[in-house]
C-alpha cells in the first residue's frame, strides 16, 4: 500500500524516499506559502499607506478578506502533503479559520524561512562557481560536490517539515476524536438501517408469505373434507396439510426471530420472557418493571438476550439459565447466567466478539465471567439518554 502523508513517506528507504515525488510535493506545498504572504504584505502597505488612525481600523476589516480565501487554499494545499481525505466536522468553517489566522500571522514566513535556508543553502553551494568567480575554481568545485551532497539532506529537511505542518493543519481541521466520532456515527447509521430492513423483512413475511400459508393450510383441510376418508387422495391431502402446517409453524418462529412483534408493542420485559420460554434451556427471567426504553436501547439488549440464550443452548451444557434486567442511575444492565461447562472465548466464535460491537453503537459495556468448569455470566450495561 502507497504513503498516504509526507511523514509516512519518510519511513521509506532513502533510494525510493529520494526517486518518489514526496520531496518535491512539500517543495510545492511550501512555496505556496508566498500567496498568503503576497496577502499580507499588501495589508501591510496598505495600512502604513492609510496612517496610524485608520489603518488600525483597516487590520480587522483585512483580515475578513484574506482570512476565507486563506483558509480555502489551505484546505486545498493540504492534499500535496496528505492525501487523506478530511472527515466532515460540526465546527468546520471555524477551524479552517484558525488555521488561516496561524497562517497569516506566522506559518508563511516560517515556510519560507525553512525552504529558503533547506534548498537555497544547497542550490546556491551549487551555482557558487558562477555566482563567485572569484572563489577560484578548486573552492567552488568544492562548494559545488558540498551542495550536492546535502541535496539528500534538504529533501528528508523539507519533507519532515512539511509534513509536519500538514499534520498540524490536520489536527486543527479535524482531530483525531472527530474521526472516529464519525465512525460511530456510520456504524449507528448502519444498525439503524439494518433494525429498518428487518422490520421490513418481518412485515412482508407477516402479511405476504404466512397469509398465502394459511390460506394453502385452510384449502387443503376443506379438500379434505370433501374426500372419502379410505381414499389415497385423502392420505396424500392429510400429508399435505400437515406439511403446510409445519411450514407455517416454521415460518412464524422465523418471524420471530427477524423481529420480535412483543419487543414492539409490549416492551423488553414481556420480550425477554417470550425469547426465554422459547429456550430449549430452561430460563429464570427477572425483568419486570423496567417500563419503555428507547428504541435502540431495547433493541440492542433484546439482540444480546437473545444472542446469550442461543450460545447457552448450542456451547454451554447447561441444564438452567438465568437472566436479569434492572434499570438504575440511568442505565440498563442485563445479566445473563448458566449453569453450564464455563470457558466462553471470544476467539473461539462464541458470538461475544458480535455483542460488543453491538453495544459499541450504543455505548455499551460487555463483561464475561466464564472460568472452566463455569458458571457462566454475561453482563452489559447500556446507557438509556433517549
Amino acid at each position: 500500500m502507497g504513503n498516504r502523508t509526507a511523514l509516512e513517506a519518510l519511513t521509506q528507504r532513502p533510494a525510493a524516499f529520494l526517486r518518489s515525488a514526496w520531496p518535491w510535493r512539500c517543495v510545492a506545498y511550501l512555496v505556496g506559502s508566498v500567496l498568503p504572504g503576497a496577502a499580507v504584505g499588501l495589508g501591510v502597505i496598505a495600512v502604513g499607506l492609510a496612517g496610524p488612525p485608520v489603518g488600525l481600523l483597516l487590520v480587522p476589516v483585512l483580515l475578513a478578506l484574506v482570512v476565507p480565501p486563506v483558509a480555502r487554499f489551505e484546505r486545498v494545499r493540504l492534499r500535496l502533503v496528505d492525501t487523506v481525505p478530511l472527515p466532515s466536522v460540526p465546527d468546520r468553517r471555524r477551524r479552517a479559520a484558525g488555521v488561516a489566522v496561524m497562517t497569516v500571522f506566522a506559518m508563511w514566513w516560517i515556510d519560507l524561512v525553512m525552504l529558503g535556508f533547506t534548498v537555497g543553502g544547497p542550490v546556491l553551494l551549487i551555482l557558487s562557481p558562477v555566482v563567485q568567480p572569484e572563489a577560484g575554481p578548486v573552492l567552488g568545485a568544492v562548494a559545488g560536490v558540498a551542495g550536492v551532497l546535502l541535496l539528500p539532506v534538504a529533501a528528508y529537511t523539507i519533507t519532515a517539515w512539511g509534513g509536519a505542518r500538514g499534520a498540524m493543519v490536520r489536527a486543527v481541521l479535524a482531530p483525531a476524536g472527530s474521526e472516529l466520532s464519525e465512525i460511530m456515527r456510520s456504524r449507528a447509521r448502519l444498525v439503524d438501517a439494518f433494525e429498518t430492513e428487518r422490520r421490513r423483512i418481518e412485515r412482508d413475511l407477516h402479511d405476504g408469505a404466512q397469509q398465502r400459508l394459511v390460506a394453502l393450510s385452510m384449502t387443503l383441510g376443506l379438500a379434505r373434507l370433501d374426500v372419502p376418508d379410505d381414499s389415497p387422495t385423502a392420505r396424500l391431502l392429510d400429508v399435505a396439510h400437515d406439511e403446510a402446517g409445519q411450514a407455517l409453524a416454521e415460518l412464524r418462529e422465523l418471524i420471530r426471530g427477524v423481529h420480535s412483534q412483543v419487543l414492539t408493542d409490549r416492551g423488553l420485559g414481556a420480550a425477554i420472557r417470550d425469547v426465554a420460554g422459547r429456550s430449549p434451556v430452561p430460563v429464570d427471567v427477572d425483568a419486570d418493571e423496567l417500563g419503555r426504553l428507547p428504541a435502540p436501547v431495547e433493541v440492542t439488549a433484546y439482540y444480546v438476550v437473545t444472542e446469550a440464550l442461543a450460545n447457552v443452548a448450542r456451547h454451554s451444557g447447561a441444564t438452567r439459565a438465568a437472566v436479569t434486567a434492572r434499570t438504575a442511575a440511568g442505565t440498563l444492565a442485563v445479566e445473563v447466567r448458566d449453569d453450564g461447562v464455563g470457558g466462553a472465548d471470544p476467539a473461539r466464535g462464541t458470538g461475544l466478539t458480535g455483542l460488543a460491537d453491538r453495544l459499541a453503537v450504543v455505548a455499551g459495556r460487555l463483561s464475561v465471567s466464564s472460568p472452566p468448569g463455569g458458571p457462566t455470566l454475561v453482563r452489559v450495561e447500556i446507557p438509556c439518554a433517549s
